[in-house]
């Protein structure tokens, strides 16, 4: 891969294919003879990404430029189907077939970008590795025995390894920000609304989100420029946050069992962000407890409404965990569910009310690194509380504001920016400022 400035960095590679340093053929045969041996494949496409990549490097030779994703290797999370290849959700219950590509493949694919091959997950994008199942266990490029997070898990590790330079990926409860922060990448879950889901297989319909994952803040809005349905301009990148009031929220983030770096380490981001010419405001998150139980309620409850008829005949051929987070809705009372809603509207409102007072909130995405695979389950195959319940994420999911997961140093602790709806600016600006200044 082309490194200079960030290592694997998009805009860099991009470059470097404009200055005729390198090809795309050149950058997509590296990516296609990476040995994967952390499980980040599903399938690869070499056939097809060689063929995008000689029509990338024709019309560079031909003076079209279209844009910043053009002739660079790319990796699909196998939630979102591109039309190479069977889209399964990593479930042996799925399987969406060739010849269809999701409206944010379609615009990569306009956009010149060239697609290796679909990333790995969890079944139906929520739950923990399975190894009964017949589908790779994505791991940690930093130590294969510590999971990549859940679920856009094959993405973030085969960015974190090298093997292609950016990715989508989903988010429905943290999907898109832990597997960033485990892996020690950047992720970005844009605004509800922000990027089309068609083509993507539902979760949980009014949580889920598309979103990239990259080696950068800027590689994130290079990418989000492409795939927006809603119009988005990236900001001007010039590290200067004079102005800028940050919120931050240590409440429920910290517990006594917290890896010991990660006060430090969100010390230290906090510090520079000061230096930078930002403004610290201390805050608490509205409804935190609430909105968090919501999310959860909200998740299983559309999980189970779209997965319903398959899990009444195929019930064994789901996941241990898969099935339990989409049986538990059927615990939950249509009252429960409304009653849910609402809380997100009332939590909408009060952060909205918040964000008059700071531009961005900053918070951990997980109070631990990436645990060892071991952990995830525990002996039942269920998701191991002890684990979960230190993933801060879900909150965001019920609210729909942006949120940007950008790694504190290399502990595999990340940084959580969120914005205000629509803002996905302010909060990737904010994300390059301290990439670049450290």
């Amino acid at each position: 891969m082309v490194r200079r400035q960030h290592e694997g960095s998009v805009l860099e590679a991009g470059q470097a294919l404009r200055r005729g340093e390198v090809t795309s053929v050149e950058l997509t045969e590296r990516a296609l003879a990476a040995a994967d041996e952390l499980g980040v494949y599903i399938a690869r496409f070499p056939e097809h990404a060689l063929a995008s990549a000689r029509r990338a490097d024709r019309e560079f030779a031909a003076g079209v430029d279209r844009g910043p994703v053009q002739g660079i290797p790319l990796g699909v999370k196998d939630l979102i189907a591109v039309a190479e290849g069977p889209t399964t959700a990593q479930s042996t219950v799925l399987d969406w077939g060739r010849g269809i590509d999701a409206a944010v493949t379609t615009r990569v694919k306009d956009a010149g970008g060239v697609i290796v091959g679909k990333t790995s997950t969890m079944e139906f994008g929520c739950g923990v590795p399975d190894s009964a199942k017949p589908f790779p266990i994505p791991r940690n490029p930093g130590d294969s025995e510590r999971w990549a997070g859940g679920s856009s898990s094959g993405t973030a590790s085969g960015i974190a390894a090298g093997m292609f330079f950016a990715g989508l990926g989903s988010d429905t409860a943290g999907s898109i920000r832990m597997p960033a922060a485990f892996c020690g990448v950047t992720g970005l879950m844009p605004t509800y609304g922000r990027v089309s889901r068609s083509g993507c297989v539902p979760l949980a319909h009014t949580l889920d989100r598309i979103g990239p994952l990259a080696r950068t803040a800027r590689d994130c809005a290079a990418l989000l420029e492409v795939i927006a349905e809603v119009p988005f301009v990236a900001p001007e990148f010039t590290g200067d946050l004079a102005g800028l009031r940050i919120g931050v929220v240590r409440e429920h983030h910290f517990p006594e069992d917290a890896d010991p770096a990660l006060a430090r380490v969100f010390g230290e981001a906090l510090s520079l962000a000061e230096d930078l010419g930002a403004e610290l405001i201390e805050i608490s998150l509205p409804y935190w407890e609430e909105l968090t139980t919501a999310v959860l309620v909200t998740a299983s409850c559309e999980a189970l409404a779209h997965h319903r008829a398959d899990l009444s005949t195929r019930w064994p051929d789901f996941g241990v965990s898969t099935r339990a987070i989409f049986a538990a809705g059927a615990l939950v009372s249509g009252a429960d569910y409304v009653q849910a809603q609402r809380v997100r509207q009332v939590a909408r409102q009060e952060l909205a009310r918040l964000f008059d007072d700071v531009d961005v909130i900053a918070s951990p995405v997980a109070s631990i690194g990436a645990p060892l695979l071991d952990d995830v389950a525990d002996a039942a195959g269920q998701q191991n509380p002890e684990v979960f319940e230190k993933i801060t994420t879900p909150y965001w999911n019920g609210v729909g504001n942006p949120v940007l997961a950008v790694p504190m140093g290399k502990t595999g602790l990340s940084l959580q920016l969120a914005g205000r709806l629509f803002d996905e600016a302010t909060v990737l600006r904010v994300g390059d400022a301290l990439q670049e200044a450290r």
